[in-house]
């Protein structure tokens, strides 16, 4: 019988299945490299490019910030004229609103009365004098309550005093302006 010793032709394909093995290791190892290296500069180049984006996005966002800014300037400024035209409109149309007032006032005051002030806050004027009788007054509130520029008389207060020797009923009454309109010139006229 013949005897073949097989143990060097084993060791030799372990040999050089090992070699095989550390070249497959190494070229997947270098391949590996190469993937991680080409995914890193990919990665870095997106990162690059968005952050080139992120840059000219806060360029252009601080570039509307300031004309937002501009705009709300602006829009102050037009609210600010607009309210200013608006005050004018109003001076204009009730321009002549004193005059009509006092004309007014002549008219409805009867005789008896003696008015001391006038005092006008806003819409509200606070009248202020003196009348023979107390029918007088209410006389003078018929009279502001009917007429087309006055309305809304209220008394506040009514008392007696002796003014020059005389007894005189002093008293003190709340009346409002109704406002004219521009477009209606007959309103302050009274039929």
């Amino acid at each position: 019988m013949i005897r073949i010793n097989l143990l060097p032709h084993r060791e030799e394909k372990r040999k050089a299945r090992r070699q095989q093995f550390y070249a497959l290791v190494g070229l997947v190892t270098v391949l590996a490299g190469v993937i991680w290296f080409l995914g890193f500069s990919v990665i870095n180049r997106q990162i690059s490019a968005q952050d080139d984006k992120n840059e000219f996005l806060k360029r252009e966002i601080s570039s509307l910030d300031k004309e937002i800014a501009e705009i709300k300037k602006l829009k102050e400024q037009t609210d600010s004229l607009l309210a200013r035209k608006r005050v004018i409109e109003a001076l204009q149309a009730n321009r002549s609103e004193t005059v009509h007032l006092f004309n007014e006032l002549a008219k409805q005051v009867p005789e008896g009365i003696y008015m001391r002030t006038m005092v006008q806050t806003g819409q509200r004027i606070t009248i202020t004098g003196y009348a023979q009788s107390n029918a007088r007054i209410t006389t003078l509130m018929n009279n502001l309550d009917e007429s087309p520029l006055l309305e809304r008389s209220t008394l506040v207060e009514t008392k007696a005093e002796v003014v020059a020797n005389r007894r005189l009923n002093a008293f003190s009454i709340i009346t409002n302006i109704s406002r004219q309109t521009t477009a209606d010139p007959k309103a302050g006229k009274k039929p």
